[in-house]
């Protein structure tokens, strides 16, 4: 019997796409007709279960619990294994693979230690709806609740932070679980599913065959959104006349890019584009805003808390948008979409909620609208007069370091420009991650790829070391800070030995960047703990760190070395490349709305100003 826990969600996003076998170089080896019973080990029973989903790529590290399992996978000529240096890293490239393709990312690790590192990685996929399937080896079933060497209740511990996990005691069922966890993670809405796997039964005898029969009754996402509700969302924007969308990392899973593109056009609304939804549409479209938020653009900002309608598409209202709640668009009607309905009116109540996949939400609602317009579009004109104002007024940028240090927005801007809109990006969490998001102009979906929801340290490097492998012909940046860059830069050594020619982008400001920055707005200059000693004892010396682990170190300290070293990063296409940026130490990120104040005290500078005057949108409201 297989005995599973679980987060029962109805939630989805986009279908793994099988891998081929010629797109990695092998060919497959004969074997019975599909459906005919062959005798093998449990742990023969998984990988061919995994070749079967289509799985390409596990990220892993053996150890005693899951070593049954990697001798058959020797043999696969279908999937690849990565070995990286620690499960955190595994966990995060799957996150990077499935983020990049779209596709569902697979990790692998031992039962105790092993499991339990793979816990940032599934809480991290789990905040941002990321398709990854964990497989973890468990204590043999005898030996379950003894407290044996390296145990421990992995499905317990994640329960909390999975969409589904599964304890498979029964070798028979594996091709079944494994079946069960792919569809689960890349459908609904998308998330992590971990199987663990006691070691006894990857050992014994069982039949495989495939397809199995899944047991999933009580699993039945919603695709096709209610048309009664559709035609409210339309008949809501023809009469509104300050009207945003507001656009989330839910349009970007369901793939929905076109679609979001059709609708913008076709009703002329503002679009703004959260933290995990940039690129979805264009930066360089005239109706987009920008991002919204702790750190977002003024116009977004002023947009959303001046607008008297939101429509949300896949996005969750959290409070880095949202700031202090009960003061987020006052006078907004909300209409709200998305794949699960637990997330509708969770935050802000929904006047019309919209449950279904973004794509087909979308679609039904362009159809919706042209009906609804017949007579004519909405006047928004005095709307986008308006925004247009903020926009002019409040625009993106950056004052350099009075003590001639080298700017980190301008290295990032420039890393945006040179590499280009084809290149993908990844980024921890924070300083360097919102100057990521701020400045460089991001045009196609899938090419942004960071820790948004649980901010992890450590997120960038092995995040594009698995959108590298996902995609091996395109450039991977790195954007890191210092600090996050030495929780995690042991995995560039398997980068090196993998052929993983990422660029990492070390923005070195010698601290704890973000900290130091509330240390010094909130807590009086006091700066405690946040030197990391990488500028005053350059310790460490991560040009000379990167020559140790397999890559090319370069260091970069003015600004007439930044293209040139860019560029001759981007020239080097045989190892994985690390770029030390020394930049000044008391940079910040603006504009800023601080903590749990309200998205009407956004801060430009340092100081905290009104944004709208009292008669200010008295015109457009009328």
């Amino acid at each position: 019997m297989t005995s599973a826990t679980s987060r029962s969600e109805s939630n989805a996003g986009p279908t793994p796409q099988p891998a081929s076998p010629s797109q990695l170089g092998a060919r497959p080896k004969p074997g019975p007709p599909a459906g005919t019973p062959v005798r093998v080990t449990g742990a023969q029973s998984l990988v061919r279960s995994l070749e079967a989903v289509g799985a390409e790529v596990v990220f892993g590290i053996p150890g005693g619990t899951i070593l049954p399992a990697y001798d058959p996978l020797l043999d696969s000529t279908k999937v690849r294994h990565v070995l990286v240096r620690h499960e955190q890293g595994a966990g995060h490239a799957a996150t990077g693979y499935a983020q990049a393709t779209g596709k569902v990312g697979v990790c692998m690790a031992t039962s105790g230690p092993g499991a339990t590192n793979l816990v940032t990685p599934l809480a991290d996929a789990n905040m941002d709806s990321v398709p990854l399937v964990a497989i973890t080896g468990q204590q043999s079933r005898a030996l379950i609740g003894t407290d044996a060497f390296q145990e421990a209740d992995i499905c317990g511990i994640t329960l909390p932070i999975t969409k589904h996990n599964f304890l498979v005691t029964d070798p028979a069922e594996i091709p079944r679980v494994v079946a069960e966890a792919f569809h689960l993670a890349s459908t609904g809405r998308p998330g992590p599913v971990l199987v663990d796997i006691p070691k006894d039964v990857l050992q014994e005898m069982t039949s495989f065959s495939w397809p199995p029969e899944m047991r999933l009754p009580g699993y039945r996402p919603t695709l096709r959104p209610h048309g009664k509700q559709v035609r409210e969302a339309a008949r809501l924007i023809s009469q509104s006349r300050r009207p945003v969308l507001y656009v989330g990392g839910g349009v970007v899973k369901a793939r929905a890019a076109a679609q979001l593109r059709e609708l913008a056009e076709l009703s002329g609304i503002p679009v703004v584009t959260t933290l995990m939804a940039r690129g979805v549409f264009p930066d360089s479209h005239s109706q987009h805003l920008g991002m919204p938020g702790m750190h977002g653009s003024v116009a977004a900002v002023a947009a959303m808390q001046r607008a008297d309608l939101l429509i949300a598409l896949g996005a969750r209202f959290d409070d880095r948008v949202t700031g202090q709640l009960t003061t987020f668009a006052p006078d907004a009607t909300v209409v709200h979409a998305d794949i699960d309905p637990a997330e509708i009116s969770k935050n802000r109540k929904a006047d019309v909620p919209i449950v279904g996949d973004c794509a087909e939400i979308i679609t039904e609602l362009i159809a919706a609208v042209r009906e609804s317009e017949r007579s004519g579009p909405p006047d928004l004109a005095a709307w986008w007069t308006q925004v247009d104002s903020w926009r002019d007024t409040f625009p993106a940028g950056y004052e350099w370091p009075p003590d001639g240090a080298l700017s980190p927005q301008y290295v990032i801007e420039r890393i945006g420009e040179l590499a280009g809109p084809d290149a993908i990006y990844t980024a921890g969490v924070g300083q360097h991650q919102m100057w990521a998001a701020q400045f460089i102009r991001y045009e196609n979906p899938n090419t942004w790829i960071n820790s948004g929801g649980l901010g992890t340290m450590g997120f960038a490097v092995p995040a594009a070391m698995g959108a590298q492998f996902g995609f091996p012909d395109r450039q991977v940046w790195a954007i890191d800070g210092d600090g996050c860059f030495q929780m995690t830069n042991q995995e560039l050594a398997t980068c090196a030995i993998e052929g993983a020619p990422i660029k990492v982008a070390v923005i070195n400001n010698g601290n704890l960047g973000m900290v130091r920055q509330w240390q010094n707005l909130f807590y009086a200059e006091r700066y405690s703990n946040t030197d990391l000693g990488t500028h005053k004892h350059r310790i460490p010396d991560f040009t000379l760190l990167a020559e140790a682990l397999g890559c090319a170190g370069l260091r970069c300290e003015t600004k007439d070395e930044v293209d040139d070293v860019i560029q001759r990063a981007m020239a080097i296409n045989d190892r994985p490349v690390v770029i030390d940026f020394v930049v000044g130490k008391d940079a910040q990120v603006w504009p800023m709305v601080a903590a749990g104040t309200s998205n009407d005290e956004i801060m430009a500078a340092r100081g905290i100003r009104p944004l709208f005057d009292d008669d200010e949108v008295s015109e457009v409201s009328q």
